[in-house]
């Protein structure tokens, strides 16, 4: 057997040596993909190299990290910490500096060779542009430096009142600007395009204005009511609700609705099968037929005794006798009754049950074989022509509203359509925990667009006179749209529309008030929003068509 000659000292050192040359080699490795890396996303960002540092990791045994951060714009370049003083090794530092060299080499070529133009929020380096002030603002254009700039800046509606710079610059706001104007370079983002829409021209043929019933009416001014603004939800009439029971326990032996159906008042829903129908219906049918018998007998003995022929005695059991019978005729007809069928209807054992009103099905508990117990509710219908809005008023505001006042609803779900009706209720006691009183206002809902549990807001008419301010230019409420969930008017303008954005204060019914974004004598469409929004959205329409 040959045996392994004994490692002496120097072969143990030599080995020692050769792990040592591998971590070292496996080290040269891992540093070398962390230089590609940075130099791949160095050159794929587009980015400029600031610092490249090395950093012990607490997660790699032995090992540093390489840390790259982007220079921002308007930042002088640093130079490269001496990563002596961090506690890194010669070779270490010499790494890192081949790493900035080639990322910074890498950046430049990348971006003038062969790379795409930089987006409309890339700035130009600071040899190209004015310089910087200490504020971190263009110089020529700082309102900080330049106090005579504000006005412009505020008139052109580009202002950060927040920080006190022009919006467009604002090196809070928007850091990534470099405090820096956008320069156009041809690509558009969707700040851009949403700034292009402002004031866009949106051009409709005369057949679609004309489909579409787009009206127009004139901005004016006028004194605007008071009005209370209140939340509150769309509930039915009770007066137009029903439920479908049992009346009597049974089982389910056809169902004849769904849900969402429209039904008519007399349509047949369910037939239920029970038992003791069949004994209430027997019950009468024989309780009637003896009491047929013992009113023919009275009425044939009375005709004797009119003729001497039968004594008065056996006329006054026979009537006795008929009158009970009828009686318990009766009983057993109001137990039919009782039981939600009559004595007319057929069927033995089964129960029809029929819609008691017109309406909507709204909910179903009916399946066919399942046992069903008395008074339990099978179906819910709703007739929805008419809602109520049950507005919750708060007790300071409760004075100022009185029954017969035209209200304004707008429901969330509907935001762009509002629903005129009128309150016919003021609560006379409190919701102690909410510390309101429920007021019912009635809607027309032809449309079926209210749906039961929707939530809105109701715009009600004080009873106010004094709380009247002075004349001020208002749009219809029909004129305000909402795009990107900010209110906005169309203004006719010669050769089609245009959008503007608004600023509006008090809503009245049927009116809003418009701080800016319209003129007096302007004419915005009143009628039609919705196409004329459309066609902004979508860039052309009508045309193609």
């Amino acid at each position: 057997m040959q045996t392994r000659p004994r490692a002496g000292p120097g072969d143990e050192a030599g080995g020692d040596r050769e792990q040592q040359q591998r971590l070292d080699e496996t080290g040269e490795q891992r540093r070398a993909w962390v230089v590609r890396g940075l130099v791949r996303r160095a050159s794929g960002a587009r980015v400029t190299v600031h610092e490249v540092q090395s950093r012990s990791h607490p997660g790699v045994q032995g090992g540093r990290r390489l840390v790259q951060r982007a220079r921002p714009a308007g930042v002088a370049m640093h130079e490269v910490r001496s990563e002596t003083e961090a506690g890194a090794t010669p070779e270490e530092e010499l790494t890192m500096r081949f790493i900035l060299v080639v990322a910074l080499a890498l950046g430049v070529v990348g971006t003038s060779v062969g790379c795409k133009k930089p987006t409309a929020d890339a700035t130009s380096s600071s040899a190209e542009q004015p310089p910087l002030c200490e504020h971190g603002v263009q110089k020529d254009i700082c309102t900080k430096c330049n106090p005579k700039l504000v006005p412009v800046f505020q008139a052109k509606k580009d202002w950060c009142s927040e920080h006190a710079f022009p919006e467009s610059v604002c090196p809070i706001c928007h850091p990534e600007r470099g405090g820096r104007p956008r320069l156009s370079t041809g690509g558009k983002g969707k700040e851009d395009k949403d700034d292009d829409d402002k004031g866009k021209k949106i051009q409709l043929s005369d057949e679609v204005i004309a489909k579409a019933g787009v009206r127009t009416a004139r901005v004016a001014k006028e004194v605007l009511a008071p009005t209370v603004s209140v939340p509150g939800d769309i509930v039915a009439d009770p007066d137009k609700s029903a439920r479908v029971t049992a009346l009597v326990a049974g089982r389910l032996d056809r169902v004849s609705f769904i849900e969402g159906a429209r039904v008519n008042k007399g349509d047949l829903l369910a037939v239920i099968r029970v038992p003791d129908i069949g004994k209430a219906r027997s019950a009468f049918t024989s309780t009637s037929a003896k009491a047929h018998a013992a009113r023919a007998n009275a009425d044939r003995l009375r005709s004797l005794a009119d003729k001497g022929l039968a004594s008065s005695q056996e006329l006054l059991v026979a009537e006795a006798e008929a009158e009970a019978l009828e009686s318990e005729t009766k009983a057993a007809s109001d137990q039919l009754s009782a039981l939600g069928t009559t004595a007319d209807a057929a069927g033995g054992a089964l129960l029809q049950l029929r819609a008691p009103l017109g309406g909507v099905v709204v909910s179903r508990n009916a399946v066919v074989g399942q046992a069903v117990g008395a008074d339990q509710t099978l179906a819910s219908i709703v007739e929805l022509s008419e809602v109520w809005f049950l507005a919750r008023i708060y007790e300071k505001e409760v004075s100022r509203i009185a029954a017969g006042a035209d209200a304004e609803i707008r429901v969330n779900a509907l935001s762009e359509k509002r629903f005129a009706g009128k309150v016919e209720y003021v609560g006379q006691q409190m919701d102690p925990g909410a510390r309101t009183f429920t007021t019912r206002i009635r809607l027309k809902n032809d449309a079926a667009l209210l749906r039961v549990g929707f939530f809105g807001t109701a715009t009600i008419a004080a009873a106010d006179p004094s709380a009247k301010k002075g004349p001020t230019l208002v749009v219809p409420s029909s004129a305000i749209t909402e795009v990107q969930g900010k209110p906005v008017a169309f203004v006719k303008e010669s050769g089609g529309f245009e959008r503007r954005d608004l600023t509006v204060g008090t809503e009245s019914i049927g009116k809003v008030e418009v701080l800016s974004g319209v003129r007096e004598g302007e004419e915005v469409v009143v009628d039609g929003t919705f196409t004329v929004k459309s066609a902004l959205l979508k860039g052309t329409m009508g045309d193609d068509d």
